[in-house]
This record gives structure tokens, sequence and C-alpha cells, in this order.
């Protein structure tokens, strides 16, 4: 499942809010690919498209969401202001909800696993700080052929 498609289930309803991930087929300019924003903000929702082909440490995923997400000067640069971070995300309102594609995230993965468990572990506590609100989170982690034990596909 491409951006594209992940997109067409959280439109028609059948993606619920959630971290999911998903295969992304090996095709060649696929990552990268943010033409599913301008569908999605068509529709009422905000994207952000996380390329984490260069994260390979806590640090610069940090600076990555501060650029990406467009953070306020109050972004302290840690865990706990990313968690504050996504649990706000006044500054960016929208109408239907919002949706963060996270691609390449193997490489933090990889490189430092206790820096992406926190990333999986803040990205599911914003998801259920906007889950019972009008404008719900979305969180997809496309992958080429990796997977992340206990992150679920979108059905």
């Amino acid at each position: 499942m491409n951006a594209n498609l992940a997109l067409d289930e959280l439109l028609a309803g059948r993606l619920r809010p959630g971290v999911y991930q998903w295969r992304a087929p090996a095709v060649p300019g696929a990552v990268g690919d943010t033409s599913w924003i301008g569908r999605a903000e068509e529709a009422g929702w905000r994207g952000f498209h996380l390329d984490g082909r260069r994260v390979q440490d806590k640090d610069a995923f940090l600076r990555l969401c501060a650029e990406v997400f467009e953070f306020p000067d109050w972004f302290g640069g840690n865990w706990d202001a990313l968690d504050d971070c996504l649990s706000d995300l006044s500054w960016t309102p929208t109408k239907n909800g919002y949706v963060v594609l996270y691609e390449s995230w193997a490489e933090l993965a990889d490189s430092d696993q206790a820096a992406f468990r926190t990333v999986l572990d803040v990205f599911g506590g914003a998801v259920k700080a906007w889950q019972d609100t009008p404008t719900p989170l979305v969180v997809l982690l496309a992958s080429v052929g990796v997977e992340v034990a206990g992150v679920p596909r979108p059905a």
C-alpha cells in the first residue's frame, strides 16, 4: 500500500486513528513522493511527510520533526517537548484531522533502537490525545521489506 492508497482508506473512513505500518512497493522514486499531501489537504486533513533517510539518532529525528511540523519557537528539542507539540498542534489547525507519513524509519530503528521505540511511544500518545476529537491523528510507517514488531498494518 502506498501513501495514496492509505489516504484513500483514511478518507473513506476505513482507517481508524492509530499508528500503522505497511510494506511499500520497491518502486524507484516512491520514497519522497508527497503528492498525497495535496489530496489530504483538499479533503480537510493536514498532511506531514517525515523523510527519515538521513535520520540516525534522536537529535536528527527531533530536528526533522521541528522542521516538518513547523513547531513553535518554544519547542525544547527533547522527547517531552515532542510529545507536548504533537498533542497540541494549535499552530497548524485542520478541519478533519492530521496524517503523518514517516518514510525510511528503518534508518533510525537500525542505528538507535531506543530512540525509535520512543518515537513509537510518542506517536502512540499523540494518537490517543487526538482520538476523541473532531481532528484525529493517523501515523503511517512506510518501509520496503521491513516490519516493526507490535505495530499493526491497516486492515
